[in-house]
């Protein structure tokens, strides 16, 4: 078997898959060489030592260790230390392979080929890969300030909750728009935390900032129009994303695929307040990823089905004639992201070939 379809069988075992498509032989080719390719087959999503690597692929230590650091400073694999020791594991395709490559430099024709290789891979079939089914891999998070003050919100309903819970905070450069370029919103939005947070700072691709500096973030990214994304956990979160329709990996998979289980709504939606509209159309025509409003008789109203209770037309409503609230019908939230992982695995039938990976 050629060592680069190896290699895509591998990484199609985890949850966020990586279906077979001649984008992504190609993506494999360019970011891989193919003793590199060679490698990453003995390779699993749990890192190892670079001594058990060197082993099952038969490669000196030596040899084996430099280029595994060469993969980690391309970002095409994953490494992190422990007690003193490098470990080195696999990358799934979301988020990772797509993203990190492309994260630092812009405009170069390795990011231009990179990015028309993904765009096109997204929908060959990553796209429906990533987005689950039935259960999405991420979920909106609502802008805060949106919420009726009434109401409970959990934890993992609000990013700044997320963000008070970890430990280390790494911005980086949106790899879907530096992919796709199809809208002029703000490109350092994209927020990763703790172990893949650390793993960019070493390498240069994201810089640490602070909590202070990451809620400033995502007032710029709610003010900008990006929607709030996360892993649909309610854990601890690795990353969250400001997303854009036009671009984004996880939007596109509903505003460009028209896969409703692209991933998950927050658990609200907006409650009009008809006497107080003024029915001026900036929620429907300027602030709505989703188009799930429209004004009627001076009056703006939503299609629930559409709605992904982002909170943007709340919180750019002049009149404050919008608060979000509960939902009727709650989305069942997976605990850990382990939990998470498992569920989609079992959906796909990869349960088995997954584990077999991560145990060599």
């Amino acid at each position: 078997m050629d060592v680069y379809e190896k290699l895509r069988q591998i990484l199609d075992t985890h949850p966020s898959g990586a279906p077979k498509s001649k984008a992504f032989d190609e993506i494999l080719r360019f970011l891989f060489t193919p003793e590199e390719a060679q490698i990453a087959v003995h390779m699993s999503f749990s890192p190892r030592p670079i001594e058990d690597i060197a082993s099952a692929a038969g490669i000196p230590v030596d040899e084996t260790e430099y280029l595994l650091e060469f993969m980690a400073q391309k970002a095409v694999i994953f490494s992190r230390q422990k007690d003193g020791k490098q470990f080195y594991g696999l990358l799934p395709t979301v988020p990772g392979l797509f993203e990190f490559p492309l994260m630092r430099g812009k405009g170069t024709p390795f990011h231009k080929r990179l990015g028309k290789l993904w765009t096109k891979y997204r929908k060959d079939g990553l796209g429906a890969s990533f987005a689950g089914d039935p259960t999405p891999l991420a979920r909106v998070v609502p802008v805060e300030q949106t919420v009726e003050n009434t109401i409970h919100i959990h934890p993992y309903e609000e990013v700044s909750k997320l963000i008070e819970k970890v430990d280390t905070i790494a911005l980086a450069r949106c790899a879907c728009r530096a992919s796709v370029g199809a809208c002029q919103s703000p490109s350092e939005v994209c927020l990763f935390f703790d172990a893949p947070a650390r793993f960019l700072i070493e390498q240069r691709y994201a810089r640490e900032i602070s909590r202070d500096e990451a809620q400033r973030v995502l007032t710029q990214a709610e003010e900008a129009g990006l929607v709030h994304t996360s892993s649909n956990s309610a854990d601890r979160a690795s990353f969250i994303c400001n997303c854009c329709p036009c671009c984004c990996i996880i939007l596109t998979c509903r505003t460009r695929l028209n896969l409703s289980h692209g991933f998950a709504a927050s658990g609200f939606q907006p409650r009009i307040d008809a006497v107080t509209c003024t029915g001026c159309g900036i929620c429907a025509d300027e602030r709505c990823p989703m188009h799930a409003l429209e004004i009627k008789n001076d009056s703006a109203i939503v299609d629930i089905e559409k709605c992904i209770g982002c909170g943007l037309c709340v919180s750019a409503c002049p009149a404050n004639a919008m608060v979000l609230v509960r939902r009727n019908e709650q989305t069942d939230i997976p605990a850990t992201r382990d939990e998470l992982g498992i569920r989609v695995l079992k959906e796909k039938g990869k349960l088995e070939q997954f584990l077999k990976i991560n145990k060599r």
